[in-house]
């Protein structure tokens, strides 16, 4: 099925940066489309609680929180469509973004795509989401107040969140592979001497083991040199292995970075291609926060509304 019609915007992903987009772009009276993808709401459907996000002093559920997104964008009267984009033609204007089902055409495209934590592929690790389990300390961290917790990975972001969530817990296990860390050295110096983090070397978490509750109550650790299996009493688990950004459709049509992230100018949105812009967690690799990729796509909207009234 062909999309006939040009669309003046087309954004792709409906996290809080393509709603956000969305939003700001119906209330300046430009038509937009969002195809919403994989996974509409983003990472803040596997969120529970969330009670750092502006204007919700009891806190709200993650998927609330993205519903109500949603509900403003349609109110302000973005067309919002459940298809997944699957690859997009940049080199002739209007751009052509096909899904499985559609193709549409289209004078400018906002990326909101965002990122996808790395897990452990663990087979019960699913359930574990929002009881336990975790991709972000600055999310979740506060839930985690005199407990004790572990964090998984050597790198700087397993450090920093090992770091952040001393604040709360009384104690930090980081279980790291190897046996030397390959985080930055003055990461490495503050991780050592930190009395409240402790390390478990050589080590992978094997499996996950809950409580009546069916909440989060240990790990089962594996040596990964002689196979020896220990369990390891925790009631959070923050797995820090990385993110992958969610740019694979777009080829090589769009300046990446090493690690696959949308390149965009210095305190800008815009990308290598005129009329292409991008927001939140595709082209942020060090916040990662729901606000900061709401902020993105406000300045996603504000940018190609004035990249669409300078054209001919």
């Amino acid at each position: 099925m062909s999309s006939e019609n040009v669309h003046k915007v087309v954004i792709i992903g409906a996290g809080p940066a393509g709603y956000t987009a969305a939003i700001y772009l119906s209330r300046a009276n430009i038509p937009n489309l969002i195809l919403q993808g994989d996974q509409p709401g983003g990472q803040l459907t596997i969120t529970t609680e969330v009670e750092n996000f502006p204007g919700f002093p009891e806190g709200i559920q993650g998927p609330e929180l993205t519903d109500r997104f949603r509900a403003q964008a349609a109110r302000f009267g973005s067309e919002i469509v459940a298809q997944t984009v699957r690859r997009v033609d940049l080199s002739r204007r209007p751009f052509t973004v096909w899904t499985d089902g559609a193709d549409y055409r289209t004078r400018s495209l906002i990326l909101a795509t965002g990122s996808t934590a790395r897990w452990l592929s663990l087979p019960e690790e699913e359930a574990f989401h929002g009881k336990g389990v975790s991709a972000c300390a600055t999310c979740d961290g506060f839930f985690f107040r005199g407990q004790e917790i572990a964090v998984v990975g050597g790198g700087d972001t397993a450090l920093e969140e090992a770091i952040f969530l001393t604040n709360f817990a009384t104690k930090v296990t980081i279980v790291h592979r190897r046996g030397e860390l390959r985080a930055s050295r003055i990461m490495q110096e503050r991780a050592l001497k930190n009395p409240k983090i402790a390390f478990a070397w050589h080590s992978v978490v094997k499996r996950l083991v809950g409580d009546a509750q069916g909440s989060l109550s240990a790990a089962v650790l594996e040596d990964v040199r002689d196979g020896a299996a220990r369990e390891l009493a925790v009631t959070g688990l923050f797995v820090a292995i990385g993110h992958t950004p969610n740019t694979a459709f777009l080829g090589d049509q769009v300046a990446l970075d090493d690690n696959g992230y949308v390149v965009t100018k210095p305190g800008r949105t815009t990308t290598s291609v005129e009329g292409v812009f991008a927001c939140g967690d595709v082209q942020d690799h060090v916040w990662r926060q729901a606000i900061t990729a709401a902020g993105t796509g406000c300045m996603a909207a504000l940018e190609c509304e004035r990249w669409l009234a300078a054209q001919p």
